[in-house]
């Protein structure tokens, strides 16, 4: 079980814009910041899963956000890209990964590829 994720950016200022926005329709948001907000940890509810830090950005990483459904992950892709992320992969199905994999894909500032997934149950038992 992984506990939280960091990633550092090149650009704080525009990592936040970008993860506050893209990553709103999940329910995501600023909970905790560090060091006059060089250190930055959102999550849902009370806890941060997810931190971005001010530094030299690490080498591009893949990170994956679950869905609750998929106009959640519509809606994703819709303020990611808004928020000035580059498209990867719009929202559909991915049968290649298994049935009910349903995800969008977008690169952050600093060429994360950020996804966001819903799995639907009640495809991943058909054959």
């Amino acid at each position: 079980m992984i506990d939280h994720v960091s990633v550092r950016t090149s650009n704080q200022a525009a990592s936040r814009q970008f993860f506050e926005k893209a990553l709103a329709p999940l329910g995501y948001e600023v909970l905790m910041e560090f060091e006059d907000g060089q250190v930055v940890g959102m999550g849902v509810g009370r806890k941060p899963d997810f931190w971005f830090t001010s530094g030299e950005a690490s080498s591009p990483v893949h990170i994956a956000f679950s869905a609750p459904d998929r106009a959640t992950v519509d809606a994703f892709y819709a303020a990611a890209l808004a928020a000035g992320g580059r498209d990867n992969g719009a929202p559909g199905l991915r049968p290649e990964y298994h049935p009910g994999y349903y995800g969008a894909f977008v690169y952050d500032p600093d060429g994360n590829n950020v996804e966001v997934v819903f799995h639907d149950p009640s495809e991943m038992t058909k054959s």
